[in-house]
């Protein structure tokens, strides 16, 4: 039996015909960039995401350079993010020649140590930049908390995270500014790239609208230094109907974890993922630990599972990053994540048949 980590062409298929009529759509009226889908979206997204202002963007990567652009990050400024994590969180940062400071991770959550951030802190930090990772919010009110105390902005990095929640607040919502990706393995993915920053601050959401289409406002008169980052109307299309069945697939996900969870409970060679009580995660990712990763990649090859290894090198030790002096040791707990966690299939539309699969296959190769 077939089981791959993600499979994009089952989804499309329950809504084929809904994606192929919104997107006729915006082909009769040839309005390709910034049609009324763009806006739709964003005030849907926004609604659901408990904030008052969604601006659309090319990329889940440009959502997060262009919230700190909003910011005016520049050279000198530190961000203070996980090292466990895409590269896009760290690639922005750098990208505006500021600096990546990065703070180990909670071994249970895979999410920033908010223990560890204040000692990380500068007078040259800026900004706070924590990650949802897997789905998780990260432990929020502690680090708003820090946040406030030391005067630092915190941008929410939600690319994995659209539905979850934190004490009941949405994911996004929480920080000065929320970045999203629309990815299309996301759990809301497009048919390509998109992305949307989130914010509550009407002034902080107009300068991002501006500096998306290269600084300009009015057309032609450039008083910002932006970019060409709008996101597609085709994209906004497909993404408006995704989003009426965003709820019951991460829903389906929740019960796909729940699931491998209760099977690999009796084994002490496997650990879940640990999803805090005040959490709830939209598993983006079911990522375990096994200290024989590698063989059991194999293991599923040969059973024709799909698995990936989110992240098998930390950010500190990427040598594009050789230059903040970070070795390895530095950061252990990220170093040991990447070193032994697994992504296992759990989107939505995976059988009962393909699950039991799946968690019989890992089993089996533990020896239980």
């Amino acid at each position: 039996m077939k089981v791959p980590l993600l499979d994009l062409v089952a989804q499309y298929e329950s809504i084929r015909e809904e994606t192929l009529q919104a997107v006729e759509s915006v082909f009769r009226r040839q309005q390709f960039v910034l049609g009324p889908e763009v806006g739709e979206l964003e005030k849907q997204v926004a609604r659901i995401s408990n904030v008052a202002h969604g601006v659309g963007v090319a990329s889940g990567s440009d959502a997060l350079l262009l919230a700190l652009m909003a910011l005016d990050v520049g050279p000198g400024d530190e961000i203070i993010t996980s090292p466990y994590t895409f590269f896009a969180t760290a690639g922005s940062i750098a990208r505006l020649h500021a600096k990546p400071v990065f703070v180990d991770i909670d071994p249970k959550t895979y999410n920033i140590d908010p223990a560890l951030i204040e000692k990380a802190i500068t007078k040259r930090s800026k900004v706070i930049l924590p990650v949802h990772l897997f789905g998780q919010c990260a432990e929020m009110d502690r680090i708003l908390e820090i946040g406030q105390k030391h005067q630092l902005a915190v941008i929410e990095d939600a690319a994995q995270a659209i539905g979850a929640t934190y004490k009941g607040r949405a994911a996004g919502s929480m920080g000065l500014l929320g970045c999203l990706s629309f990815f299309p393995s996301k759990n809301l993915g497009g048919a390509g790239d998109g992305g949307m920053v989130l914010t509550s601050n009407a002034e902080l959401a107009e300068k991002i609208r501006v500096l998306r289409v290269h600084g300009s406002k009015p057309k032609y008169v450039h008083k910002l230094l932006g970019l060409n980052s709008r996101l597609d109307t085709l994209q906004a299309a497909v993404l408006l109907v995704k989003l009426r069945y965003l709820s019951s697939w991460s829903e389906r996900r929740r019960q796909n974890a729940l699931y491998y969870s209760q099977r690999f409970a009796g084994s002490s060679k496997v650990t879940p993922p640990t999803i805090l009580p005040h959490n709830q995660s939209i598993f983006n990712q079911y990522v375990i630990r096994v200290s024989e990763r590698d063989k059991l990649i194999e293991h599923l090859k040969k059973n024709e599972i799909g698995s990936e290894i989110y992240y098998p090198i930390p950010l500190h030790l990427q040598e594009c990053f050789q230059y903040l002096g970070y070795k390895k040791g530095d950061f252990p707990e990220a170093e040991r994540a990447a070193n032994d966690t697994l992504a296992l299939p759990t989107y939505p539309e995976l059988t009962e048949a393909q699950r039991e699969h799946v968690a019989a296959t890992v089993l089996s190769f533990l020896g239980k």
